[in-house]
């Protein structure tokens, strides 16, 4: 299991504990799969077992992690046509908060938006020259994900709808660590067109959504979510697949 950090103030160990332990499922400290314990969370984060026990029965709720015993949960891994299901509610969810941002976002917030596609094309410029295969290349790549990833969380603050952003908070649990692998693998096997064309596409979103123009905003975002779903999964499971032989 990977290390976690430990955490401090006792009103709110519960809250940390479901923080941390969160994000180290999102982000892969903890793979999908593995099998932990309350002691084993416990002792890595610095606290007991109660605020762990709590966290854990809020993630079980969030279907992040699924009961193996009385002291003891493996993190939630779905198969394929699980995966598939759930990323054609998140495509659904992306297009409704584009279509909110198109209609209710401020100056400000599209502003902001802009100001990340900019800093994505950068890094973009610098990627089409980093030697194929370097770990400059492989920073850059994730560097314009983390961008991106940005700016879909500004596309759904625009949206202004609290329900809406809960559920995808709750989708997004499930994304990142898949989309970073998804790219990189795109850029080890060269595939630079699908690669670009799918970045070209966040800049076309946020066009129409600064146009005002709901409709275009949510054609576009269902369409970008659900190809970069789809590239998501197989990514995920031609990895799976050649682990296994």
């Amino acid at each position: 299991m990977g290390h976690l950090p430990q955490l401090s103030s006792p009103a709110t160990l519960g809250d940390q504990a479901y923080a941390a332990i969160r994000e180290a499922v999102v982000t892969g400290t903890l793979e999908r799969g593995e099998k932990i314990t309350e002691r084993g969370l416990a002792e890595s984060l610095g606290i007991s077992a109660t605020p762990v026990r709590e966290a854990l029965r809020r993630l079980e709720q969030d279907r992040l992690v699924e009961r193996t015993g009385p002291r003891s949960v493996r993190i939630t891994q779905f198969d394929k046509d699980e995966l598939r299901e759930f990323t054609m509610i998140e495509d659904v969810l992306r297009a409704l908060s584009a279509r909110l941002a198109a209609e209710k976002s401020t100056a400000a917030q599209r502003r902001e938006m802009s100001s990340c596609l900019d800093e994505a094309d950068a890094l973009r410029n610098e990627l089409h020259d980093a030697a194929p295969g370097t770990d400059s290349e492989r920073d850059l790549v994730i560097g314009i994900q983390q961008l991106m990833s940005r700016f879909h969380t500004l596309v759904d603050e625009a949206g202004g709808n609290a329900t809406l952003l809960q559920m995808l908070r709750t989708v997004d649990a499930f994304g990142p660590e898949g989309r970073r692998n998804s790219a990189l693998s795109q850029v080890r096997n060269e595939q630079w067109k699908v690669v670009d064309e799918r970045y070209r596409q966040h800049r076309a979103i946020y066009e129409a959504i600064a146009a005002g123009h709901g409709d275009k905003a949510e054609e576009l975002m269902r369409a970008h979510s659900h190809t970069s779903n789809t590239s998501r999964i197989e990514t995920r499971f031609a990895a799976r697949c050649d682990a296994e032989h």
